[in-house]
C-alpha cells in the first residue's frame, strides 16, 4: 500500500491569467493566492484536500482553466476533462486507495440540487472506507 501524499501548501504552476476567473475560490487555489493543501499537480490540473472531508481520503482535482461545471464540458475541454480523470488516478494511488483490494468513488455534483457550491468544475476523490450506495 502506498501511504498518503506529502502535505504541501506550495504554489501550483498556475494557468494562464486569462483562464481564472475573478473571485473564484479555486481560481484562486490554482493561481497560488489562496491556501490550500495541495496534493497532486500536473500541466492542467491542481488537486487538494477538500475543508470538509466526507472520507479519510477527500481530495479536489479542479482544471487550471476555469470551467464552471459538467453541464458546461464541450469538445475544446476534452483534454483538461481527461487529465482529470489521469490526475484523480495518480491521487487515489498515492493516497492508498486506488489498488484493486481498494477502491475509490469519482463524483461531479453539477448545479443547487447537487449541492455544488463553488462554480468551478471539481471532481471529488473519496476513498478510505467503505462507501454507501446510493450516497446522499
Amino acid at each position: 500500500m502506498v501511504g498518503p501524499c506529502p502535505r504541501r501548501r506550495s504554489r501550483p504552476a498556475a494557468a494562464p491569467a486569462e483562464s481564472l476567473v475573478p473571485g473564484c475560490l479555486f481560481c484562486g487555489i490554482v493561481a497560488g493566492d489562496v491556501p490550500a493543501d495541495i496534493v497532486h499537480t500536473t500541466e492542467r490540473t491542481v488537486a487538494f484536500r477538500d475543508l470538509n472531508p466526507f472520507a479519510p481520503v477527500h481530495v479536489l482535482v479542479v482544471p487550471k482553466r476555469h470551467i464552471v461545471n459538467a453541464a458546461e464540458i464541450g469538445a475544446d475541454d476534452a483534454e483538461d476533462v481527461a487529465e482529470l480523470f489521469v490526475a484523480a488516478k495518480a491521487v487515489a494511488d498515492a493516497e492508498g486507495v486506488g489498488g484493486a483490494d481498494r477502491g475509490y468513488r469519482l463524483i461531479f455534483n453539477v448545479g443547487p440540487d447537487a449541492s455544488n457550491s463553488v462554480p468551478h468544475l471539481h471532481l471529488h476523490v473519496l476513498g478510505g472506507r467503505a462507501l454507501d450506495w446510493p450516497p446522499g
